[in-house]
């Protein structure tokens, strides 16, 4: 599988990547190790806490690690997310409106990377 066709899968912004990082090598790299960053287990774990503080950090982690890569889907639901916890410590968090942003992330995660696995799979 190549880089493009991966992104294909998850409607990524291969162009807007492609553009920044300039080499299918490099970005093969980045993507595949996306796979180890911790954050989206963070958060994972801290909305069954509803630790809200640390969901917003690990959230706001994996909005910019999402932009960074033109995750487009994952960029637009962590932002989204993002923004509904931004002010955890002042104001009480809407719980239902921040539940249905992490089932929204988790699909979008899940569909990142489901087709990132898949990539990494065609190298081996």
């Amino acid at each position: 599988m190549q880089v493009e066709e991966c992104y294909q899968l998850f409607k990524g912004s291969y162009e807007d990547v492609k553009s920044r990082l300039l080499k299918d090598e490099l970005i093969r790299r980045l993507v595949v190790k996306f796979l180890a960053d911790p954050s989206y287990d963070r958060l994972a774990a801290a909305m069954e806490q509803k630790d809200y503080g640390e969901a917003f950090r690990a959230v706001h982690t994996l909005k910019g690690v999402s932009q960074n890569l033109s995750f487009d889907c994952l960029s637009e639901s962590t932002h989204l997310m993002t923004e509904a916890l931004r002010q955890w410590e002042s104001t009480p968090v809407d719980e239902e409106a921040c539940e249905k942003l992490w089932k929204q992330v988790s699909a979008d995660y899940a569909l990142v990377a489901d087709a990132i696995r898949k990539l990494a799979e065609a190298d081996e």
